[in-house]
């Protein structure tokens, strides 16, 4: 009795084991045994298209179908990359299921999570089951997660509590800076993100609302471009005081890197003298990250490192993006991505024409959109870049 009770035990052993193997080779293995991705292109329009080859195609002068052809589609050396937590994985996940639904289940880019601590096992596991390529999970280095030794923490200690008592959001919370410092310098040398080129920033609790039905990086690569935005707003003055003082004093030391067609206009009313406050919000950027290895850039953000604006004040990565982008490209190099759809926090980007959402099964209200609103610097974006607005933008301003 003994026996056969114990051989059924082992029984179910055996079973659950084979069944947790399964799954793992479902979710994990299996996507890296997959052929090369195919896809259909329509080799006029060059976009990835949905497609049924039962379907038939009766005259070729009347349908785009003949013009669809299979092939391997060669992708651009880029990946999303995502910094959060543990605890923020409930919050990542429907973040994760609005992109790939939206635009990576056709193209199946990769995914590069980071973290200043290691990941669950659990983190691990549900997020590899919801991206389409490759996930990748890596560990910030400790010297990219703490103070340098030049800072003084008894003075950053003492800008916190005072901004506490001043109500300036975040400005009492020491790892918010520490990301920042981290978005601003750090992300694209992680040594996950060394082999890419190109990157799409997520984050935990946004939303995607209208299908991407084309390749954002393929689009800026072919363009070229090097930054893409989709929301702009302007920067609480108390976080950066000082900010753009050190800015000038760094353009004053290297003025070769001022780039000759530059966007100083938008973020300057009065030709530099001072910071009119607008900048790209960075938590949907699609960039370029050669530019931030570049020798401009990464002269400028040590500049910004060494003076200690992350910890005396609390300098944020957008901003910091925002400067670099507008004074040390040309300002041809920068895309607004109108047609995403996005949400992030209480601001939202939608597409502003009506047809454009029906087609592109959008569920975003145009009301909320937020490109021509008071505090956002969307307005002055169209008329500084030359863009002639949508037809119906001053219905939502």
């Amino acid at each position: 009795m003994f026996y056969t009770v114990r051989l059924r035990q082992g029984r179910i052993q055996l079973g659950l084991a084979l069944l947790v193997a399964g799954v793992f080779f479902y979710h994990v293995v299996q996507k890296f045994l997959e052929p090369p991705t195919i896809m259909y292109v329509d080799s006029e329009t060059k976009k990835v298209i949905q497609y049924d080859p039962n379907e038939t195609v009766i005259e070729k002068d009347k349908t785009s179908k003949m013009a669809i052809k299979q092939v391997p589609y060669e992708r651009a050396n880029a990946t999303f990359v995502t910094l959060a937590r543990n605890s923020e994985l409930y919050k990542l996940l429907p973040s994760i299921r609005a992109v790939e639904d939206r635009f990576n289940h056709k193209y199946h880019y990769d995914w590069v999570f980071l973290n200043d601590e290691e990941f669950t096992d659990e983190f691990k596991t549900l997020v590899t089951a919801l991206v389409s390529g490759k996930a990748q999970f890596g560990k910030i280095p400790k010297e990219h997660w703490s103070y340098p030794e030049y800072i003084d923490k008894n003075k950053a200690a003492a800008v916190r509590k005072q901004m506490k008592e001043k109500k300036i959001i975040y400005g009492d919370l020491e790892s918010y800076r520490h990301m920042c410092r981290f978005e601003s310098g750090f992300f694209y040398r992680h040594p996950l993100m060394e082999n890419y080129r190109w990157y799409w920033r997520v984050e935990p609790e946004i939303q995607i609302f209208c299908d991407v039905d084309y390749d954002v990086f393929k689009y800026m690569e072919e363009n070229n471009k090097t930054y893409g935005f989709t929301i702009s707003i302007h920067e609480f003055r108390a976080t950066i005081e000082t900010l753009w003082d050190e800015t000038k004093k760094f353009m004053a030391k290297f003025p070769q890197f001022v780039d000759k067609d530059n966007f100083m206009d938008w973020i300057s009313d009065d030709k530099g003298e001072t910071y009119n406050l607008c900048h790209f919000w960075s938590n949907l950027e699609i960039a370029d990250m050669d530019f931030w290895r570049g020798e401009a850039y990464t002269k400028y953000f040590d500049h910004l490192d060494r003076a200690g604006g992350f910890f005396y004040e609390r300098w944020g990565d957008a901003p910091i993006h925002s400067l670099a982008v507008a004074l040390f490209l040309p300002k041809s190099k920068i895309h607004y991505f109108d047609n995403i759809g996005y949400k992030h926090s209480v601001y939202t980007q939608c597409p502003l024409n009506h047809d454009f959402r029906v087609q592109h099964k959008c569920h975003c209200v145009a009301k909320d959109d937020f490109t021509f609103r008071g505090y956002s610097c969307g307005k002055q974006y169209y008329e500084k870049m030359g863009l002639t607005k949508p037809n119906e933008w001053s219905k939502f301003t």
